[in-house]
């Protein structure tokens, strides 16, 4: 049969054979069942940076505070060490975070600057209320990413960030402090 067939029909072949394993290989594999409680853990961190930038509003405090940046790093390091998990990997984990969280602080308030106004919405103690909160999400992300450290490596990997991430971007401000809170996640060339 092959025989029968002429060059422009096997030429035709083999480029719809290429064109269906390229479009297999394209396609990346189903993402690992532990990303997505990440990335939602992730995205309910960053959507208390509305919070913490309203306490920073009312109280005139800056955004930057490198005291409270290091101890929270500085922890995630000692929870890194008793979960098996790289501390500096876990550092610049929670460091991007941090960053941004910041992020979306420094958005906020230049909204509300070029507004005179913040919301008129219940501002939550910063110490009492909000830094708690912090921490047991901080706690849970940790325990999340021990989950996904085994796929961090995957080719596939920034697909899935990007695919997952996509559902959970509310706006422009708070869909790139999701990317850069991402942007340690996969360790894959690109």
């Amino acid at each position: 049969m092959l025989h029968a067939l002429r060059l422009p029909q096997l030429l035709t072949a083999a480029l719809l054979g290429s064109l269906a394993c390229g479009a297999q290989a394209g396609t990346p594999s189903p993402a690992p069942a532990s990303l997505l409680p990440l990335l939602e853990t992730i995205n309910e961190r960053l959507n208390i940076a509305d919070l913490v930038a309203l306490t920073k509003w009312d109280s005139r405090k800056p955004i930057q505070d490198t005291a409270r940046e290091a101890q929270v790093i500085d922890s995630a390091r000692k929870t890194a060490e008793s979960q098996k998990l790289n501390p500096q990997d876990v550092a610049d984990l929670i460091a991007a975070q941090i960053e941004a969280n910041k992020l979306v602080q420094y958005g906020l308030l230049a909204q509300w600057r070029a507004a005179d106004r913040a919301p008129d919405t219940p501002r939550p103690d910063l110490v009492n209320q909000i830094r708690p909160r912090l921490d047991e999400l901080q706690n849970r992300l940790l325990q999340q990413y021990a989950d996904f450290v085994p796929y961090r490596n995957d080719p596939d990997c920034p697909d899935w960030l990007g695919i997952e991430r996509a559902g959970l971007i509310k706006d422009q401000l708070h869909g790139q402090a999701l990317i850069r809170a991402t942007g340690e996640l996969c360790v894959v060339a690109q």
